[in-house]
């Protein structure tokens, strides 16, 4: 296809290329000339460059340049390049690194992304599997991807490619904190909370061999204010944002979102269903009193089911249910300890301190009638689940 289609496409959508840069005078200028074949809508913001960036910026009349003597850090790049960029009448903003890592002839992918959905923050996923990529960037990128998802619901396989296209306009409202490499992590969380999508397709990177790479990130500085403010965004996700999100689908009166965003889950598979039912029905009937729903949360979480469902499972044990599941657990527990263990009748009137007439028949009894109801509730509800999503697809 002719380039110039896509130069006149990113003047259409009101979207620009913007590039961060910091002692990149090996690379920025190929960087800027790859660009400009695909788009004539170029920003570069200089952070505080010390080397020749400068003079070999000024070479090129046609970028729009914002530049500032120190340098801050790669966040704060960014946030000038937003705000510079809105001055400049542009709404959207493809991002991407100066040392040459990208490819420009990806741009193409990043505008077909905004053609289809023009309120999300697209990142360019790259290849973490191929040889040529350090063996940290996988690590730390698995890190912030399951960060990511505990703080947003959002998978996505991707979350520290620095190749983005940012609705800078719909971005405005929002006060960001940080301005160094983790305002990449705060920005994409932040977008999500205050409902943007947040969606990946695929680029390609090059990354040079070990001895030629220059890189500005300082791995036990930056990895842990990325740390700290991972800290500081799950506090918030449930703290605030989770009941805020759960308040406003009750306001709107918008049971069916709700029901299907906190219990049904469609995507969902049986399996997961049948293991969230079959969770919290045997912390439910387990001896952990008054821990019961932190057990079921954290098996939740961990093993990342359904959790509505699994404390839903849990309330087995309300109160009309325990002198049923008490007098079940010490029959269970008769199993295991044969002439050991304590006759009972359910005639009998059940109080608190029965329990501690025979204490292990009952701690015993109730982690065999936890199992036994665990399965078999279990699988009825991968069979009901599997059945229901058998018909669907009929």
């Amino acid at each position: 296809m002719d380039k110039n289609i896509y130069k006149q496409k990113f003047k259409d959508l009101c979207c620009c290329v913007l590039i961060p840069t910091f002692n990149n005078s090996a690379t920025i200028a190929d960087v800027i000339k790859d660009v400009l074949e695909y788009c004539d809508d170029v920003c570069v913001v200089n952070d505080g460059s010390t080397d020749h960036t400068l003079e070999i910026l000024s070479q090129f009349s046609s970028i729009k340049l914002h530049t500032y003597p120190a340098n801050v850090g790669k966040g704060w790049a960014l946030r000038e390049g937003f705000a510079f960029a809105r001055q400049q009448g542009y709404e959207y903003a493809i991002t991407l690194d100066s040392d040459g890592q990208h490819f420009a002839d990806d741009l193409p992918t990043m505008l077909e992304a905004l053609e289809k959905n023009n309120h999300a923050i697209v990142i360019g996923a790259r290849n973490m599997n191929q040889s040529s990529v350090p063996g940290k960037s996988s690590f730390g990128n698995k890190f912030s991807n399951f960060w990511f998802t505990l703080e947003t619901g959002i998978s996505v396989p991707d979350t520290q490619s620095g190749y983005r296209l940012y609705p800078i306009k719909k971005l405005e409202g929002i006060r960001f904190f940080t301005y160094k490499y983790e305002f990449e992590i705060e920005v994409i969380v932040r977008g999500s909370w205050s409902g943007l999508d947040v969606i990946a397709v695929p680029v390609k990177v090059y990354y040079p061999p070990a001895e030629e790479r220059i890189s500005h990130f300082r791995p036990f500085k930056d990895f842990s204010r990325i740390s700290v403010l991972n800290t500081v965004l799950v506090f918030c996700t449930f703290s605030w944002i989770k009941p805020r999100d759960f308040f406003r689908h009750i306001l709107r009166n918008d049971w069916r979102t709700l029901l299907e965003d906190y219990l049904i889950r469609s995507h969902e598979t049986p399996e997961v269903k049948a293991w969230s039912v079959a969770v919290g029905v045997f912390f439910g009937i387990t001896p952990f009193w008054g821990f019961q729903i932190w057990f079921v949360i954290f098996f939740a979480w961990a093993f990342k089911l359904n959790k509505a469902l699994s404390i839903l499972a849990s309330n087995i044990s309300i109160p009309p249910m325990i002198p049923f599941i008490v007098f079940a657990s010490y029959q269970a527990g008769r199993i295991w300890l044969g002439g050991n263990a304590m006759s009972l009748s359910f005639s009998e009137n059940f109080k608190p301190e029965m329990i501690g007439k025979n204490f292990l028949q009952y701690v015993v009894g109730s982690f065999t009638l936890a199992a036994i109801v665990a399965f078999l509730l279990g699988s009825i509800t991968y069979i009901f689940v599997r059945t229901v999503k058998a018909r669907k697809a009929k």
